[in-house]
């Protein structure tokens, strides 16, 4: 555990060589943090950091490399490693706790966590590389770590909905992530604060955009004049079945179909703000 202090590490280790590669993973992520350049991070990575597994020490991965860069917001190390390992810089390593793999990546989680926009651009332009449609499939969609990890259980668009990370959500949806998460953005601009709420309005806005179906919240029927005035009549009478959405929405949704990454390429009078 690279986050350990070196007092910590004594107290978590039993043998001296296991000791020592926890020393030498600490000292890779204070490099990280230090931003330093990528050639030294890669010669510490590939040849003077090791981890402790099954009794052995071993390299780092690029994919726990990469994760190191994204806490960090170390740019130039994460386009080098997305761009010299692809795919294979985002798939799950094992997990030292449970010692498996877990289904997707964490790396998109942990991206929209810390809010890191470029570097989360640049890990779903690389899910293009993937060899099979089922695997980008599973790591854009996948839930992204073991059941006791942070945010387990949550898909990246999910938990970018639940920070209000709309950014992150846009790039996620515009390479075809699942739309999920109405219920919880309903929720989120209802229980969020004055500061927050333009920032949740927005990710409620691009999940009606890509949304295939449109779902009948039973919320909204229950506090109608509340929720017509946080959405508007006319969004509001389309979510409850009662209209059709409106023109400018129409257009929107069928330019989300066709063309997603444009959306936010629009002029502010077209933006998703323009339908209210």
């Amino acid at each position: 555990m690279p986050w350990l202090l070196s007092s910590q590490v004594d107290l978590v280790s039993s043998s001296p060589s296991e000791r020592q590669c926890e020393r030498t993973a600490f000292s890779f992520y204070c490099a990280v943090r230090e931003r330093l350049p990528v050639w030294l991070l890669e010669d510490m990575r590939s040849m003077e950091v090791f981890c402790w597994e099954d009794g052995r020490p071993r390299a780092f991965l690029p994919s726990e490399a990469l994760l190191y860069a994204l806490v960090h917001d170390h740019q130039d190390y994460a386009s080098y490693l997305l761009n010299r390992y692809s795919v294979s810089a985002l798939r799950a390593p094992r997990c030292s706790f449970c010692c498996r793999r877990s289904s997707g990546t964490p790396h998109l989680n942990v991206a929209v966590r810390y809010d890191r926009v470029s570097i989360l651009g640049a890990m779903v332009e690389t899910l293009k590389d993937c060899d099979a449609q089922s695997e980008r499939r599973e790591l854009l969609d996948g839930c992204g770590g073991c059941s006791h990890v942070t945010d387990a259980g949550k898909t990246a668009v999910q938990l970018a909905v639940e920070l209000s990370r709309a950014d992150c959500l846009l790039l996620l949806l515009a390479q075809g992530a699942r739309p999920d998460g109405l219920d919880a953005a309903l929720q989120t601009l209802v229980s969020c604060d004055s500061s927050q709420r333009r920032h949740a309005q927005r990710c409620l806005d691009l999940l009606l955009l890509f949304l295939p179906e449109l779902p009948r919240p039973r919320r909204l029927r229950e506090e109608p004049q509340r929720w017509q005035s946080l959405l508007g009549n006319e969004v509001f009478d389309w979510l409850c079945g009662s209209a059709p959405p409106p023109l400018l929405l129409q257009a929107l949704r069928c330019l989300a179909r066709s063309g997603p990454d444009r959306i936010s390429t629009l002029p502010d009078f077209l933006q998703l703000h323009s339908w209210q």
